[in-house]
């Protein structure tokens, strides 16, 4: 009797502990995605942000129009990459880290042009708009911290033992990073004026 009694305990505590490890994969997941989408906000706001931008750098650099045009070209684009992104894609995050880090050169040549033009650097509208994008990519870079903090967690419990016979039963992949593509593209757009 007590060995039956014991069997069903052991058994009983085998099962908790394997769903509380299932659960903690899902939960890791979940958290990770969440990250995500956070990102995707913020991004979401820098992309509105830039035509309001380009348009009213347009008014003073009427002779830029190329680099106004590749903007909006990058604006674009990225868009693109951020709509097709999925957390746990590899190659479409790093599409969307190379369509970011295009927009962000982009930005830059804008920025750097505009230091040409006093009246623009300025104008009220460029001011607070150079003051939003900055908040903008200041919380890019923060929600970019936290969704690589949660899928580091997340891989890690996809990859230390005994999660690791779980995570490859029931289907759980390491989710790619949000990793910037190229050293050039590391350091952070300046928006002074």
């Amino acid at each position: 009797m007590w060995i039956i009694i014991t069997l069903i305990v052991v058994a009983l505590v085998l099962v908790f502990w394997l769903m509380g490890m299932y659960n903690g994969l899902v939960k890791f997941k979940n958290r990770y995605k969440n990250a995500f989408a956070q990102i995707e906000v913020q991004l979401k706001r820098r992309h509105d942000l830039i035509p309001n931008l380009v348009e009213t750098a347009k008014t003073f650099m009427a002779h830029e129009r190329d680099t106004l045009e590749a903007v909006i070209k990058a604006r674009n684009a990225a868009q693109s990459a951020q709509k097709a992104a999925s957390a746990g894609d590899v190659s479409s995050m790093k599409n969307l880290a190379v369509a970011e880090a295009g927009l962000g050169g982009s930005l830059g040549n804008l920025f750097a042009l505009s230091e040409s033009y006093p009246d623009l650097k300025s104008n009220q509208n460029m001011m607070q708009l150079t003051e939003e994008l900055t908040t903008t990519e200041n919380k890019v870079g923060f929600s970019r911290q936290s969704y690589n903090d949660a899928v580091t967690m997340y891989n890690d419990k996809c990859q230390m033992f005994p999660s690791s016979i779980f995570a490859n039963m029931f289907n759980f992949r390491e989710a790619a990073l949000f990793e910037v593509a190229d050293d050039s593209e590391r350091e952070s757009i300046k928006v002074e004026f």
